[in-house]
């Protein structure tokens, strides 16, 4: 196994780009440091050649372009484990859009795996045990430590063998054109553009608060945000979902009631408790008429048959998955079910006008999908 190496200026940057110049194949992975800071970006970014491993530390030394030129070149073969937010990443940061991925993690899936980590995959395929002491690790602190950048090589030194092995093992149970069509969604992935003043409706809970509650949260969740901002720190680490929550529901108007609550930070109390308290008043102020509320899925009051068709959709979906021996969520997801039902098709032609239902999946479900519906508005 190759020793990695760690690069901090672009002039050993470039040089060992220049050295895997010619390379069909790349193994990449980055590190971001989400769970410390209020916005995430890339920290490291590990790669491997077939004979060759680096690890690129940006914050010295900018966009490395010339990784970049590897990574959107249709010739160059990108292999990720849980590509999703690597993506992302590199997208937001450096305006990278990967032509050419495999995913250890779809492919696992595809496969019936249903421990598809890659500490995981690595133990079944080649019995590595990877070391996860550092899996929280602050990845934008300097200087990193040997034991650090040891651990971070180890997300890609394996990739391109474990993509080897999973890339035979796709085209023996006849699952490659399954997983190039699922390789080829990731394509183009970035972050979606949201609103941030409708962000609180996104906190786990928040479905559970009275519209008046729902008022004091909507002061809240960006007053926390900005502070967050502020000091560079995840939200959690500032105030936590559950404080939030709480005080939207006891609706404190003191230090002494902030106080009392379970898991308040003292350095919040000490120094912001008249912020958040003037946060609540505001809430509690909102006229009854201007009271914010869920937005409702109209289509569901409209149409009763909804749940059934979806139902029946399931039963097929289950059945099918059971046959495959694979994870009924990976096969056809809820969402996808519910876009057919929705769509309540009656032909082949009008399943196909379902965009979240392609290829592979229309292939293998689509003619019992229209049986079963066929079957229910018989019923």
């Amino acid at each position: 196994m190759h020793t990695p190496v760690y690069l901090d200026t672009t002039e050993t940057v470039d040089a060992f780009l220049n050295s895997i110049a010619g390379t069909p194949i790349l193994a990449l992975d980055t590190e971001g440091a989400s769970f410390h800071r209020f916005v995430d970006r890339i920290y490291l970014l590990q790669l491997s050649s077939r004979d060759k491993t680096a690890i690129i530390d940006p914050i010295p030394i900018g966009t490395p372009a010339g990784l970049g030129r590897l990574v959107e070149s249709a010739d160059v073969e990108i292999v990720f484990h849980d590509a999703d937010y690597d993506l992302r990443l590199l997208h937001q940061d450096y305006g990278w859009h990967a032509r050419n991925i495999f995913d250890t993690r779809i492919a696992a899936q595809l496969l019936g795996l249903r421990a598809f980590g890659l500490a995981a995959l690595l133990e079944r395929y080649f019995g590595v045990k990877l070391d996860k002491k550092h899996q929280r690790a602050d990845w934008s602190m300097r200087p990193l430590t040997r034991d650090m950048l040891d651990y971070a090589a180890q997300d890609t030194i394996h990739l391109l063998e474990l993509r080897d092995r999973m890339k035979d093992d796709l085209e023996r149970a006849g699952r490659w054109t399954w997983a190039r069509e699922e390789f080829a969604l990731l394509e183009g992935l970035r972050w979606a553009d949201e609103d941030p003043a409708n962000g609180f409706f996104k906190i786990k809970g928040a479905r559970d608060l009275t519209r008046r509650e729902l008022a004091i949260l909507r002061e809240l969740a960006p007053w926390r945000d900005a502070l967050a901002g502020q000091l560079d720190r995840a939200t959690f680490r500032v105030l936590g979902n559950e404080q939030l929550l709480e005080i939207a529901r006891s609706q404190p108007e003191s230090r002494e009631a902030l106080a009392a609550i379970k898991g308040m930070p003292r350095g919040i109390l000490e120094s912001r408790s008249h912020e958040l308290l003037a946060a609540v008043q505001r809430g509690k102020a909102v006229p009854e008429s201007e009271l914010p509320r869920f937005p409702k899925a109209p289509r569901w009051d409209r149409d009763p048959d909804f749940d059934a068709r979806v139902g029946a959709l399931k039963t097929v979906r289950d059945a099918a998955a059971a046959r495959l021996d694979l994870d009924p969520g990976v096969l056809c997801s809820r969402d996808r079910l519910e876009a057919v039902a929705r769509k309540n098709p009656k032909t082949e032609s009008e399943l196909a006008e379902v965009a979240e239902l392609p290829g592979w999946r229309r292939l293998l479900l689509g003619e019992d999908f229209l049986k079963a519906l066929s079957t229910h508005r018989a019923a």
